[in-house]
């Protein structure tokens, strides 16, 4: 059974990139898939910074990334890539941990200057990691983002139909992956 794991690399309490990974979660998850949230800024700290992988919470958070058929990895730029509370996180996984596996890249940010950000700062390291696919993706700017009083998000009309295309290539990547595992028998 495909089943997707969501994973928001944003350090801030009040995070943008962790609202729109959330709704991308609701919405996948409405399209029949089991879906899961993770947020990398509630892990134990003191274990995600000393690569404790033996702890239960990080333990957790690894078997959920080895057990998922695809991912949504979302971060904000900070200096140009993304976080560095990601790429903990990334670290942690073995050095295939993402074989087999289709990814959604997403990044947010302040400005389009960073909008490159996901080819030559985020997908390197997806690559690096064996994802069988990366998909095209999306950078989104923080003001098409707007959290709502109900906790859900808000997406600008000009930035709504690029994510659309991002989780349709997305679902269409793992149905394609799904189909073709089945026929090979792997």
């Amino acid at each position: 059974m495909t089943s997707l794991l969501a994973v928001s690399g944003s350090p801030s309490a009040h995070s943008r990139t962790a609202l729109l990974t959330g709704h991308l979660a609701r919405r996948l998850s409405l399209a029949g898939f089991p879906t899961a949230h993770l947020r990398v800024r509630d892990l134990p700290a003191a274990d995600l910074l000393a690569g404790r992988t033996e702890s239960p919470a990080l333990r957790r958070s690894l078997d959920a990334v080895e057990a998922a058929t695809g991912l949504v990895v979302a971060a904000p730029v900070y200096q140009g890539a993304y976080s560095g509370l990601l790429k903990a996180f990334l670290d942690l996984l073995p050095r295939t941990g993402l074989a087999g596996k289709t990814v959604l890249p997403l990044m947010t940010g302040g400005s389009t200057a960073y909008a490159l950000a996901i080819d030559y700062a985020l997908r390197p390291v997806l690559c690096a990691l064996g994802a069988r696919q990366i998909v095209r993706g999306a950078f989104v700017l923080d003001r098409s983002l707007e959290p709502a009083p109900d906790g859900l998000l808000r997406i600008s009309e000009d930035t709504a139909p690029r994510l659309d295309r991002a989780v349709d290539e997305f679902l269409s990547a793992l149905t394609d992956g799904v189909t073709a595992s089945a026929m090979t028998g792997s």
